[in-house]
């Protein structure tokens, strides 16, 4: 079963998130490890792995730093951001990131008003929270960009097995993974709330790595 049409409350909240990942340098749009040079495009529709240098010189490594404190303040900051949702941001109810520190995008989503402007997704009324979020993604741990390409992929292939026809593959170039999903974000044509869509979503979310959820 394919999944051609999208309704307009969910079309207008795909859009609005992707506005919001395209306003910030934040892992939600694109997962960057810088690598000394050269690219790899992965194809739309293949099941193709692309690769990228192992060796990443995008951020600042302390090795005495405890890996849990790097996470330790992630969390903190992320909840930072989600007093300020709750608060400032007029949006109550606004959920506790994971114990990893990543939001609970599934439970955000609940929450979305579809009558409002998206403001779930960008910040808050007026984007007030804007600055606790990006100072909280500027806190998250060091991702591998291979690894998440890849689940990416196996996820976009398991949407499409399970009747997504449309579900496209994430791309990788030069260090970045852009996640893939929707074939137009813009004017979505992907029904998001349809109950296949959801029995899909379902399905395939164990191929997807913490913090990659509500990526694609």
């Amino acid at each position: 079963m394919s999944i051609h049409s999208a309704s307009p409350g969910a079309a207008s909240r795909r859009a609005a998130r992707l506005r919001l990942t395209a306003a910030v340098p934040l892992p939600l749009l694109a997962l960057c490890v810088a690598c000394g040079g050269g690219s790899d495009a992965g194809p739309d529709r293949s099941d193709e792995i692309a690769s990228v240098p192992s060796k990443a010189s995008g951020k600042d490594k302390d090795s005495s730093k405890p890996p849990t404190e790097g996470k330790s303040a992630f969390y903190d900051a992320q909840m930072t951001y989600v007093r300020c949702m709750r608060t400032k941001g007029g949006v109550k109810g606004f959920p506790d990131p994971k114990l990893s520190g990543y939001l609970d995008w599934p439970k955000i989503d609940e929450l979305v008003d579809p009558n409002g402007k998206g403001e779930e997704y960008k910040g808050g009324r007026n984007a007030v929270c804007f600055p606790e979020m990006s100072e909280a993604m500027k806190l998250e741990p060091e991702r591998d960009a291979q690894k998440d390409y890849e689940s990416m992929l196996a996820h976009a292939k398991c949407m499409r097995d399970h009747g997504v026809s449309r579900f496209t593959n994430p791309t990788m170039s030069g260090g970045h993974v852009m996640p893939g999903g929707d074939p137009n974000p813009a004017n979505p044509v992907i029904g998001r709330n349809s109950p296949a869509y959801k029995q899909a979503r379902e399905a395939c979310k164990s191929k997807l790595l913490e913090g990659l959820d509500g990526m694609q």
